[in-house]
């Protein structure tokens, strides 16, 4: 049975825009990693005044999630937004991992 995970992740202040804009423009590579390792419904939500961003996706049962870190494209998009939200020193996006609280099937 598919399962729902979600995660608070932090954007530097002021960068709403450009967060939004690169994510507009997602590598098509990136895209098709994540549809291919399992993930959909993949989504992501902004508190603009604590500059939390929040992501909700979908896993298949099978998924091959954690394959993608190991990818050059995950690795190169990482990068490329190292300068606008917290990462560690590998370029990684710090993630917390959020439990759920609520749900209404």
């Amino acid at each position: 049975m598919p399962k729902q995970i979600a995660f608070r992740m932090n954007l530097f202040p002021g960068q709403a825009a450009e967060y939004k804009k690169r994510h507009d423009e997602v590598y098509p590579e990136l895209k098709k990693a994540l549809k291919d390792a399992g993930v959909s419904d993949y989504s992501i939500w902004l508190d603009a005044e604590s500059y939390h961003l929040f992501g909700i996706l979908t896993l298949s049962d099978d998924n091959t999630l954690d394959k993608v870190a190991e990818l050059e494209i995950t690795k190169k998009w990482w990068a490329f937004m190292r300068d606008i939200m917290a990462a560690d020193a590998d370029n990684v996006p710090v993630q917390i991992p959020l439990k759920r609280v609520f749900y209404l099937p």
